[in-house]
């Protein structure tokens, strides 16, 4: 490893963000994919490869959700790695071309965040084991905010009855989340990068809003919108806005790290569900 500050390569943006908390000013930590881009189906360039190669450290979520960097990865194996979804008990998805497969969207629940946090915090004391003491009290320092925040929106999801907690969304992402805070989940389909906005898909959706009298619905910052925006016209429910779940803004965006991300969610929910909202933080 270089004498300078070691650099750690993730695939993307809510990854660097917890690199970034647990890091502090002892490494330098970067996303492959920009902002605002869908994880799913990535195609790394030249200069991801450059960058990747003379990483001191390669981070990625696992679960299958990065199934182009599995491929990019092989041509690089003595770059050290590490899965940060390692310890958490996934999910499986109920339909669609991986039924029966995992879940990948593990963050989306503030405990599951904390694995993550913890499993960054091991694979930066082994590659920059100096650095121990720093590590381990920024990845403390943030897991305490992580922590917090979970808290204040348990609270304020709470406030939504239970019989109104169905969260229709365009890509089945959120089943971590529903799970943590007592929401069934509804969705278009199940996995981005699959047939997306089908007439079938709608159907079923509408079928299943007007069922269960769902008020609001929401769909991803990454994805068209159009499908959903049918969806609500057909059932006359309102159309909640956007929540955010594969990526991070940019600075100057609504969501630029994972704790806004969090904090904006649960805002857009409780307005959507027009439920009294507590000052949620990040």
């Amino acid at each position: 490893m270089a004498e300078s500050r070691p650099v750690v390569v993730t695939t993307f943006t809510i990854l660097a963000d917890m690199g970034r908390e647990v890091a502090g000013d002892k490494a330098e930590v970067v996303s492959m994919i920009p902002a605002g881009a869908d994880v799913h189906e990535y195609a790394p360039t030249p200069r991801d490869i450059i960058q990747t190669r003379r990483a001191d450290l390669v981070v990625w979520n696992g679960l299958g959700l990065e199934r182009w960097f599995e491929r990019f990865y092989q041509g690089m194996s003595s770059v050290p790695s590490a899965v940060l979804s390692d310890g958490v008990t996934p999910i499986l998805l109920g339909e669609g071309r991986y039924q029966g497969k995992p879940n990948p969207h593990a963050w989306m629940a503030p405990a599951n965040a904390v694995i993550y946090v913890n499993n960054f915090r091991d694979a930066l004391i082994d590659i920059d084991p100096t650095n121990r003491d720093a590590y381990t009290i920024n990845a403390a320092q943030y897991v305490a905010r992580i922590q917090a925040i979970d808290t204040t929106l348990k609270a304020q999801l709470a406030r939504i009855p239970a019989s109104q907690r169905y969260l229709a969304t365009c890509e089945g992402a959120f089943s971590y989340l529903t799970t943590a805070y007592g929401f069934n989940e509804l969705y278009l389909w199940a996995v981005n990068a699959e047939q997306e906005g089908s007439p079938q898909q709608v159907r079923h959706l509408v079928d299943a809003v007007r069922t269960k009298q769902v008020p609001v619905t929401f769909c991803e910052s990454t994805v068209s919108d159009r499908a959903m925006r049918q969806v609500t016209r057909e059932t006359g429910a309102r159309y909640g806005g956007v929540l955010y779940v594969d990526s991070l803004t940019s600075a100057e965006g609504q969501v630029p790290t994972y704790l806004a991300l969090l904090a904006h969610n649960a805002r857009a929910m409780a307005a959507g569900f027009g439920v009294e909202q507590n000052e949620v933080t990040p």
